[in-house]
């Protein structure tokens, strides 16, 4: 390892131990919900990379402080086509790349690395290995020449558990070997998002590493809340971990939930203060009128506010009192009948079947019990009523909300729909709005999202959870700062 980078990791240490505060470039920074969790954990967001232009503008609208919206600090980049000394000149800093951050962070894009996302690029492709050859899989090196660049104390990467077999290569261990051969220890594992407080069964992958002049072994969370988790998530583990085993230096044991944890956040706890919303029903005209930024009141309640509720009201610098934004749901009239009808935990088979329960009652009320299966009546009366899906090819297609249990993973194809989480109460008959959407996604009541109701619903899918992103920060800036206070003895008992 080069001597000047040495240098400059203690020099940066140095300035931490002087009071200053440890100053952040985040890539693919998103909207910023792990911003969200760096920033409330005291890191400072001096720059950021995003290269979707309405995630950008969120981004901005939120964080920008005294920087203008149309400023240099505000615009989209790409991270394949920025570098880091760019990035340092455009914002005017006076500082050098190497000399200007203190820790790099990334949601790397995982599209290419999703098991999910594979399966779309083999169908447009149509080749099998399409994901392997995704120009975005290989964004992790470009990552890497970043971290030459600005020589970070500490690095925070967050992906989909799937990196670990991508193609049967485990890509941390390799992202590790080489962070490693750059001066840092590094770690990796797996965290549940409902384990940390947030209403969602959300599997991520991260990577902490810290400089070996921090003399800190990086540590993960412990988990605050405690869940069984539901069928299926266990076996996704096992497949992301198949290439993980005892050679795998780098992995932490992944960290499970003591069983006398209070209980994980619930649909109904992250949700049931948010305002009713029937217009979509009985007066589609208004919610077509309604724009993302129009406030509405918080329902009211007749007992005390549950915490979740109040901490998404209060979090720092996103403060509301008695309204808030976002409340668009999409209008889908031929389903609301069927959300009426379905029960806590159904699936899109189930509601395949209430569709066609429903249809055939129709068929009896319309006289067309004996119709011909492809008369235009009976076609017209079916397309009226009933789902055009194949329940067997798209099982996971629709998802009504458990009130008592944490929802299901957001995703960024609620940009295109929104069937995975249809609200759990049946009297408003729809799926979930954008800000309860956020709500999900532990993003507080505050933040707002530029663009239309389709950019915000994938902004907020594609987000990292904010409270996820805390847990991880606070660890993050409890070792920084253990090592700059170790560091401080030394000098004083040299002295």
């Amino acid at each position: 390892m080069a001597a000047d980078s040495i240098r400059i990791r203690r020099d940066k240490l140095a300035r931490l131990q002087a009071g200053g505060k440890a100053r952040t470039l985040e890539i693919c920074s998103g909207c910023g919900g792990l911003s969200l969790g760096l920033m409330a954990a005291g890191f400072e967001l001096s720059a950021h990379i995003e290269m979707d232009p309405e995630a950008a503008e969120s981004y901005a609208i939120n964080f920008r402080g005294d920087h203008a919206l149309d400023s240099a600090w505000a615009r989209p980049r790409d991270m394949e086509r920025s570098t880091a000394a760019q990035l340092v000149s455009e914002l005017g800093l006076a500082t050098s790349a190497a000399d200007s951050f203190d820790v790099l962070a990334a949601g790397l894009p995982c599209q290419a690395f999703a098991r999910i996302g594979r399966s779309k690029l083999r169908s447009v492709a149509g080749e099998e290995d399409a994901f392997q050859r995704d120009p975005r899989a290989s964004l992790y090196r470009r990552f890497l020449q970043f971290v030459e660049d600005t020589q970070p104390l500490a690095i925070i990467i967050e992906n989909v558990p799937d990196i670990l077999n991508f193609g049967g290569h485990n890509v941390p261990e390799e992202i590790s070997e080489t962070l490693e051969q750059r001066g840092y220890r590094v770690g990796y594992t797996i965290l549940n998002a409902a384990y940390f407080g947030v209403p969602q069964v959300r599997e991520r992958l991260f990577i902490v590493a810290l400089a070996n002049v921090l003399d800190e072994t990086p540590r993960f969370p412990t988990p605050t809340h405690f869940l069984n988790l539901p069928k299926g998530y266990e076996g996704s583990r096992r497949v992301a971990l198949k290439h993980v085993d005892h050679d795998c230096r780098f992995f932490h044991p992944i960290p499970t939930p003591d069983r006398r944890l209070t209980d994980a956040v619930g649909a109904a706890e992250a949700l049931g203060d948010l305002p009713r919303i029937s217009e979509h029903a009985n007066n589609p005209s208004v919610i077509r009128k309604r724009r993302l930024t129009d406030l509405i009141p918080y329902r009211e309640t007749s007992s005390a506010l549950p915490a979740y509720a109040s901490a998404m009201r209060n979090w720092p610098g996103f403060e509301t009192t008695d309204a808030t934004d976002g409340h668009l749901v999409r209008l889908t009239p031929r389903d609301f009948p069927i959300f009426y009808r379905m029960r806590s935990g159904d699936d899109y088979p189930m509601a395949r079947a209430i569709a066609e329960k429903m249809f055939a009652d129709a068929l009896e009320a319309h006289g067309l019990s004996r119709a011909r299966k492809d008369s235009k009546a009976w076609c017209e009366l079916r397309a009226s009523i009933v789902p055009p899906y194949d329940p067997d090819k798209f099982p996971n297609k629709w998802w009504k909300l458990d009130p008592r249990k944490p929802s299901r993973t957001l995703t960024a194809h609620m940009g295109k729909d929104t069937y995975s989480h249809i609200h759990y109460d049946s009297a408003q008959r729809r799926t979930v709005s954008v800000r309860e959407a956020a709500r999900l996604q532990s993003f507080p009541d505050g933040f707002r999202f530029a663009g239309a109701m389709n950019a915000a619903f994938r902004q907020i899918g594609n987000a990292v959870p904010p409270l996820l992103g805390l847990a991880v920060a606070q660890v993050v800036m409890a070792q920084l700062q253990q090592a700059g206070s170790r560091k401080k003895e030394t000098k004083r008992r040299a002295a």
